[in-house]
């Protein structure tokens, strides 16, 4: 190995060590007696934003040392300029946690995350407007089919015990722990050796399904891959310049696999919704009632709500826009995978999943994968890994949504015109 590359592997190993501290949703997430005083209170008629401390953290080494390290990486070499990537996403979000509570937050936030105000690519729309038509969509639809008919309260001990099932027989050559994590925000979060589920949660079969795909086939398999790299073994961080990427690709896997379900759906966009009227004044108390109003129950809709004003101000306007990504990852990472394929350069679609990157990562390391300074993605689901049968979804999806269902009506799409059979004449006529 050249001295070059020895340094490289060298910078990785304290870059992951120097992030190991930088906990963003850790830090910033809510005790859980919070959550529960505030239901409680709700239910007593009083109508009082919850008093959250901000973190308590001193982040001050971290910062130095990722300035440090920022100062003699080899922005000539791609894996220096990764690793530079990377570790000035650490130094935002140390800043970040150190902000939470202060004006400062906001812009922190959004220099990370983005806003839903943000555009798409190839389009004139915003990520809030792509929301929107998401609603009107789909809140048709919600009513039409009705309510899905399954179990609708599964145990967070079963859901663990059938989510270790399933992943054992994915992950052959390391182990992914399932456990249950009762002060835990979101229905899960996943890391390359653990999935955690939240505890007093009543989950459905598609939550089931829905967490298989999204934490361990996606989330928990990028972090192992970039794990597992021998030299650059910081490709498993999950800085916060590569959440759209991951979230996006995560959302994906859910969609491609049938696994995702109108409520999921109407969740991500109502996230995105919400963050935007945070933005525009909306306090906590308003954001927990537009989520009651959209027919999430009270613990859903406070928890969603915390998601928003995690780090910010609680009477609105500086927020987490974190919820604005998963939109922004999912029409991002599908377009993306369009593009790769219509140019016949599919391997960036396996390319993906050779650690946590961010999409302009998988284009700028096409030399490092070449060179084999990178290796290719150990475990990568089966929709993924098939990119015939991904090619025929993503082509077909590309064309069928060219039809415009307001120009048509369903008696418009007989393929064939039928015409009534010929009638025969009456005897003697």
């Amino acid at each position: 190995m050249s001295d070059a590359l020895e340094r490289i592997r060298e910078q990785s190993q304290r870059l992951v060590e120097m992030a190991r501290g930088i906990q963003v949703l850790g830090r910033l997430t809510w005790p859980s007696d919070v959550v529960d005083a505030f239901v409680e209170g709700w239910h007593q008629g009083k109508r009082e934003l919850p008093v959250v401390a901000p973190p308590s953290v001193d982040l001050s080494s971290e910062i130095d040392g990722l300035e440090g390290l920022l100062d003699e990486l080899d922005l000539g070499h791609p894996l220096g300029r990764y690793l530079a990537a990377t570790a000035a996403s650490y130094l935002d979000a140390a800043r970040l946690v150190s902000a939470a509570g202060t004006r400062g937050f906001l812009e922190l936030s959004r220099n990370l995350y983005g806003d839903p105000s943000s555009r798409m690519p190839g389009t004139d729309a915003s990520y809030l407007d792509a929301a929107q038509a998401l609603l009107d969509a789909t809140g048709p639809l919600a009513e039409s089919v009705g309510p899905d008919p399954g179990d609708y309260c599964l145990t967070a001990e079963h859901v663990r015990r059938e989510l270790q099932q399933r992943i054992d027989g994915f992950f052959t050559q390391h182990q992914v722990e399932v456990v249950i994590d009762e002060s835990l925000a979101s229905k899960a979060a996943a890391s390359a050796t653990r999935i955690r589920i939240r505890g007093r949660t009543c989950f459905s079969d598609e939550d089931l399904a829905q967490l298989l795909e999204h934490e361990a086939f996606v989330h928990s398999a990028t972090a192992l891959n970039g794990r597992a790299q021998p030299l650059v073994d910081a490709l498993g961080l999950g800085a916060p310049r590569t959440t759209a990427t991951q979230e996006g690709l995560a959302t994906l896997a859910e969609v491609l696999t049938g696994a995702i379900d109108l409520a999921r759906l109407r969740r991500l966009a109502l996230r995105t919704v919400a963050v935007h009227n945070a933005l525009d004044g909306a306090d906590f108390i308003d954001t927990f009632r537009f989520f009651l109003e959209q027919g999430q129950t009270e613990m859903e809709s406070v928890r969603s709500a915390m998601r928003v004003f995690r780090g910010g101000d609680l009477r609105g306007r500086v927020v987490f826009t974190k919820d604005a990504v998963y939109l922004h990852g999912l029409f991002s990472v599908h377009t993306f995978f369009r593009k790769a394929i219509a140019e016949h350069r599919v391997s960036l679609v396996r390319r993906v999943f050779a650690g946590r990157l961010s999409l302009a990562d998988v284009l700028d390391l096409e030399e490092a994968f070449e060179a084999g300074w990178i290796r290719e993605p150990l475990y990568v689901p089966r929709w993924a890994a098939s990119t015939h049968t991904l090619a025929a979804t993503l082509a077909f999806s590309r064309v069928v949504n060219r039809i415009d269902l307001e120009q048509v009506g369903l008696h418009d799409l007989n393929p064939v015109s039928v015409r009534p059979p010929p009638v025969a004449p009456r005897g003697g006529e």
